[in-house]
C-alpha cells in the first residue's frame, strides 16, 4: 500500500479541512467523495480536484479503489455512517465526537472487530506531535504524580434554535462538539475517572450551553474541566504536580508549543511545528495502522473512545440532556 486511497463521506467544513490537509501527504490521496446528494458531492469533488462524487455512503463505501473513508458528517449520523463503510468492508476514521451514546460506539467496535476491519475516532488531539511529547515528560516524571488538571472550550456563537449545536437531534450542546476535548486529555493524562460530579445550564431545546465538570481520581487527583458556546473562554490547558507545571497555550488541543515550569528552574518552551492545519498526523497514524494491519490505533485506542462516550453519557445523565430515542 505505497499510497493509501481515501474516500470523504460528507462535505461540510471539517471535510474540506481534512482533503486539504491530505493534500500535504505524498502517500495519501483522496479519489472519491460522497454526499447525501450528487449535487453536493460533485461541488465537493470540483472544490478539491477528487475525481470520483458519490450520491450516497453506499456507493462511496463500495468503490472497490477507496483503501479507508473518512466519516465526517454530524455526530448524530456518525453510527449509520460507519456502519455502511464497515458493513461493505472499508476502514474508517470517524469525527468526534464518535457517536451520540457510549452504546452507539460499543456497537461500531464490535462489528470492526468482527470484520476484523480498522476503525478509529478522529480525535486528532492525541496524535498531535506537542501533545505526544507532553505525555512522554509526564510519563518521565518531570512533574511527579499529577495531581491537578484544568482544561477549557467554550466559544460564543450567535446561532438560533434550529441551528445544529442548539438541536437534540443532531447531538447538539457543548458537550459532544467542544467538550469531547477537555474530557480526552483527562483520559489521556490520568486515565479514567473514579467520580463525576457535572452542572450545566442548558439552552431552551435542552442541550447544554455552559457545562462544568469534576473528575476525581483514586489517587486523589483531580480534573476540573468546562465547555460551551455561549461565552469566549481562552481554551487553555495545564497539568501540575509537585515537581512543577505544564501549561498549553490557546487551542490546547492543537498546539505546536507548550512551557514547562520546574520549582526552582526556568521556564522551558518546547516548539513543536505541524504542517497544515494538524490533521494530517491522524491521517498519518491511519495510513501506518493500515500498512501494518493493525484493527486498533495505540495512540486513539478504542478503549479510550469507549471511555470517554461513556463519560460524557454520565455528564448528560447529571445534567439532565438527552437525545431523541435514546
Amino acid at each position: 500500500m505505497s499510497t493509501i486511497k481515501w474516500g470523504i463521506l460528507a462535505t461540510g467544513g471539517i471535510a474540506a479541512t481534512f482533503t486539504e490537509d491530505l493534500k500535504l501527504l505524498p502517500d495519501a490521496e483522496v479519489i472519491a467523495v460522497g454526499s447525501r446528494t450528487l449535487e453536493t458531492a460533485k461541488a465537493f469533488a470540483d472544490r478539491h480536484d477528487i475525481p470520483r462524487a458519490y450520491g450516497t455512503w453506499a456507493e462511496l463505501a463500495a468503490d472497490e479503489d477507496v483503501d479507508i473513508v473518512y466519516v465526517a458528517n454530524t455526530q448524530n449520523a456518525h453510527r449509520d455512517a460507519v456502519l455502511t463503510c464497515l458493513n461493505a468492508g472499508k476502514a474508517v476514521l470517524c469525527e468526534k465526537a464518535f457517536t451520540l451514546n457510549a452504546a452507539e460506539a460499543a456497537e461500531l467496535v464490535d462489528l470492526a472487530r468482527k470484520r476484523g476491519l480498522f476503525l478509529m475516532e478522529a480525535m486528532w488531539m492525541r496524535c498531535n506531535p506537542a501533545i505526544r511529547k507532553v505525555v512522554e515528560l509526564i510519563g518521565e516524571g518531570v512533574l511527579g504524580p499529577v495531581n491537578t488538571l484544568h482544561a477549557d472550550f467554550a466559544i460564543s456563537f450567535s446561532i438560533g434554535p434550529s441551528h445544529r449545536l442548539r438541536d437534540p437531534a443532531q447531538g447538539g450542546g457543548a458537550l459532544l462538539d467542544l467538550g469531547v476535548y477537555p474530557i480526552s486529555f483527562a483520559h489521556l493524562v490520568l486515565g479514567n475517572p473514579a467520580k463525576v460530579q457535572s452542572w450545566a445550564r442548558l439552552t431552551p431545546e435542552g442541550v447544554d450551553e455552559n457545562t462544568g465538570m469534576l473528575f476525581g481520581y483514586d489517587n486523589g487527583a483531580v480534573a476540573l474541566l468546562s465547555c460551551g458556546i455561549t461565552t469566549h473562554s481562552p481554551i487553555t490547558a495545564s497539568i501540575s504536580g509537585p515537581l512543577g507545571r505544564i501549561e498549553l497555550p490557546r487551542s490546547f488541543f492543537r498546539p505546536d508549543t507548550f512551557t514547562l515550569h520546574r520549582v526552582d528552574a526556568e521556564p522551558e518552551t518546547f516548539h513543536v511545528p505541524f504542517e497544515g492545519v494538524g490533521l494530517t498526523h491522524e491521517a498519518v497514524e491511519a495510513m501506518r495502522c493500515l500498512r501494518e494491519g493493525l484493527l486498533e490505533s495505540p495512540l486513539v485506542p478504542w478503549q479510550a473512545t469507549l471511555e470517554v462516550m461513556t463519560l460524557m453519557d454520565e455528564v448528560r445523565g447529571q445534567i439532565g440532556v438527552r437525545f431523541p430515542g435514546e
